[in-house]
Protein backbone atom coordinates (compact mmCIF):
# COMPACT_ATOMS: atom_id res chain seq x y z
CA UNK A 1 0.00 0.00 0.00
CA UNK A 2 1.28 3.47 -0.75
CA UNK A 3 2.07 6.00 1.95
CA UNK A 4 -0.74 8.23 0.70
CA UNK A 5 -3.29 5.42 1.03
CA UNK A 6 -2.09 4.56 4.53
CA UNK A 7 -2.39 8.20 5.61
CA UNK A 8 -5.96 8.41 4.29
CA UNK A 9 -6.82 5.14 5.99
CA UNK A 10 -5.34 6.47 9.23
CA UNK A 11 -7.37 9.67 8.97
CA UNK A 12 -10.57 7.68 8.43
CA UNK A 13 -9.99 5.19 11.24
CA UNK A 14 -8.59 7.76 13.68
CA UNK A 15 -11.32 10.32 13.20
CA UNK A 16 -14.06 7.69 13.38
CA UNK A 17 -12.66 6.16 16.57
CA UNK A 18 -12.18 9.61 18.07
CA UNK A 19 -15.73 10.63 17.28
CA UNK A 20 -17.16 7.51 18.93
CA UNK A 21 -15.00 7.80 22.07
CA UNK A 22 -17.39 10.18 23.93
CA UNK A 23 -20.26 7.79 23.23
CA UNK A 24 -18.49 5.24 25.43
CA UNK A 25 -19.14 7.39 28.50
CA UNK A 26 -22.64 8.43 27.46
CA UNK A 27 -21.84 11.54 25.43
CA UNK A 28 -23.35 12.59 22.15
CA UNK A 29 -21.80 12.01 18.75
CA UNK A 30 -22.47 15.68 17.97
CA UNK A 31 -20.92 17.15 21.10
CA UNK A 32 -17.89 19.39 21.28
CA UNK A 33 -15.82 16.63 22.82
CA UNK A 34 -16.72 14.33 19.92
CA UNK A 35 -15.47 16.93 17.43
CA UNK A 36 -12.31 17.47 19.47
CA UNK A 37 -11.54 13.75 19.76
CA UNK A 38 -12.30 13.28 16.07
CA UNK A 39 -9.74 15.94 15.20
CA UNK A 40 -7.16 14.45 17.55
CA UNK A 41 -7.84 10.98 16.16
CA UNK A 42 -7.30 12.26 12.62
CA UNK A 43 -3.91 13.71 13.58
CA UNK A 44 -2.93 10.44 15.24
CA UNK A 45 -4.08 8.63 12.09
CA UNK A 46 -1.93 10.88 9.90
CA UNK A 47 1.07 10.20 12.10
CA UNK A 48 0.44 6.44 12.17
CA UNK A 49 -0.12 6.25 8.41
CA UNK A 50 3.06 8.17 7.76
CA UNK A 51 5.08 5.93 10.08
CA UNK A 52 3.60 2.73 8.64
CA UNK A 53 4.29 3.91 5.09
CA UNK A 54 8.03 3.71 5.64
CA UNK A 55 10.54 5.21 3.25
CA UNK A 56 9.40 5.20 -0.33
Amino acid sequence: MSKKSLIWLGIFIGSTAGAYAPALWGGSLLSGSSILFSTLGAFVGIWAGYRLGGDE
